[in-house]
């Protein structure tokens, strides 16, 4: 009676979000893992074509759960991405662009409700190991927003002095654990690892004490420098980059062998997915997007769209291949439907894609998504199969010399002066303008843009938005 009560009330409170599966999960208090890694490309996983280096724990992980195709990130950089990712909002809508470092003294603003802060009010114990990059000072770290336990780095592992072109511009990368700094200029060879028994151990204190617990595992790799251990250093026979990869599938391996040997696997569900796609101003030490067109810093679907991996034992089907559109900001709302939790109290963006996860539904959950970029700019968006472009600059390597062994190479820069239309169902690799043999679609997609425009902003249009919240200010933070 209570159960049916809460599942009653939940579709009443949540309905803006869409209802519940109809296949209701075993547990009201499921615990979470989510495994987040940096500039890993669309291509760099077995699951999704890499063929250099083996990947059997991911691969084993899409095969016994989901994958989705058509998966995407807001923005095609670090700080925004992880923002909309742990807030459900697109990045812009708060204040966060680009890619945050030493000398910006601005973060995450305390009124967002993250992951952390919703799993909190349902009394799970909460973890962050590995890279943050929601802002470096006090009020903005990860214990001031959900979170129990925060072992790893403030930003992004190449903003340190030993920067490749720019190592004066860059103070030393500090190691935190709570809010002490515990090391600076950590040896990164060891982060992937470290993170990685560092999440061990907080699996098996939390089933051992029969707490359910929500994990963020925030690998910085394969973001350069690339580092890996000396135990797999030129095992996967594909480079540093493969020895790279190859040691977060080892890392993934693990965390789903803990939750097996503590008992927990068929009460958990894991998440895997990447922040944006892959760096390709470095050669060697990128990864792949392809069949996608370009890649990180750009809207082409090369870095807006990453591998998205879904796995929950007897709850999500095994070898579920989901194609409709989905983003990082329905991660959000997708836990408040699972957990039946309170929504947050400031609008968010996304909508939940339990339905999709679990395979009852195959319909996309939200009409578009909308891919903005640096200094609130909105380059693109897609709906259904159509991708839209708007007119901007964007950076590509076509053309130009590759980066080598750590060393990038530079990029040349292309501008879009008018509005080009893609057919990503025909065109995955975005090559075919279609724009003038579909006025119709693109007058549609262009007023629903405008009507985003209006409430997000658009700095290339020099519009505000209405709907647009200021981040955090460090000492005397802005009060809504």
């Amino acid at each position: 009676m209570q159960k049916a009560l809460i599942v009653a009330l939940s579709a009443v409170l949540f309905g803006f979000w869409g209802s519940h599966s109809q296949i209701e999960p075993r547990s009201t208090t499921p615990n979470v893992v989510l495994i987040f890694v940096d500039d890993l490309g669309y291509a760099d996983i077995g699951a999704y074509g890499a063929t250099a280096y083996k990947t059997p724990e991911l691969d084993r992980m899409a095969s016994e759960g989901a994958l989705f195709t058509d998966f995407y990130v807001s923005q095609p950089v670090c700080s925004a991405s992880r923002a909309s990712l742990l807030t459900g909002t697109y990045a812009n809508r708060i204040g966060i662009h680009g890619a945050l470092g030493p000398s910006n003294s601005h973060g995450i603003h305390s009124d967002e409700t993250t992951l952390a802060e919703l799993f909190k009010g349902r009394a799970y114990a909460t973890a962050i190991f590995g890279k943050w990059h929601l802002g470096h000072l006090p009020d903005f770290l990860p214990t001031e927003h959900g979170f129990d336990t925060f072992y790893g780095i403030p930003y992004s592992n190449d903003m340190w002095p030993n920067h490749p072109e720019s190592p004066e511009a860059w103070v030393d990368l500090p190691t935190i654990e709570g809010t002490n700094t515990v090391g600076l200029n950590t040896d990164q060879s060891r982060f992937t690892t470290d993170f990685t028994s560092r999440a061990v151990e907080f699996i098996t204190n939390q089933a051992a004490a029969k707490t359910p617990f929500f994990l963020y595992l925030a690998h910085p790799m394969p973001h350069v420098p690339l580092a890996v251990s000396e135990e797999r250093f030129g095992k996967s026979g594909a480079g540093l980059f493969g020895d790279v990869v190859a040691e977060i599938d080892w890392s993934v391996g693990e965390v789903l062998k803990t939750l097996k040997t503590t008992g927990v696997d068929e009460n958990t569900l894991v998440m895997f997915i990447s922040d944006n796609g892959p760096w390709m101003s470095y050669g060697n030490h990128a990864g792949s997007a392809l069949p996608l067109r370009e890649g990180k810093g750009t809207t082409w679907d090369g870095g807006v769209r990453v591998p998205f991996l879904v796995r929950w034992p007897g709850v999500i089907p095994e070898g579920l291949r989901v194609s409709a559109p989905a983003m990082t900001i329905d991660v959000f709302p997708t836990m408040v439907d699972l957990l039946a939790a309170p929504p947050p109290k400031l609008p968010i963006d996304g909508s939940s894609i339990w339905k999709l996860m679990d395979g009852t539904s195959s319909d996309p959950v939200q009409e578009a998504y909308y891919f903005y970029y640096n200094r609130n700019e909105l380059h693109a968006m897609r709906s259904g199969n159509w991708k839209l472009h708007f007119p901007h600059s964007y950076r590509t390597m076509i053309g130009q010399v590759p980066g080598k062994d750590g060393m990038p190479g530079k990029y040349d820069y292309t501008p879009i002066t008018g509005l080009e239309l893609y057919d990503l169902n025909t065109d995955i690799s975005e090559k075919t303008d279609v724009s003038s043999l579909h006025p119709d679609v693109v007058e549609r997609l262009t007023r629903m843009a405008n009507e985003k425009r209006a409430e997000l902003g658009d700095a290339l249009q020099g519009i505000e938005g209405r709907g647009s919240r200021e981040p955090g200010k460090n000492v005397v933070d802005v009060k809504r």
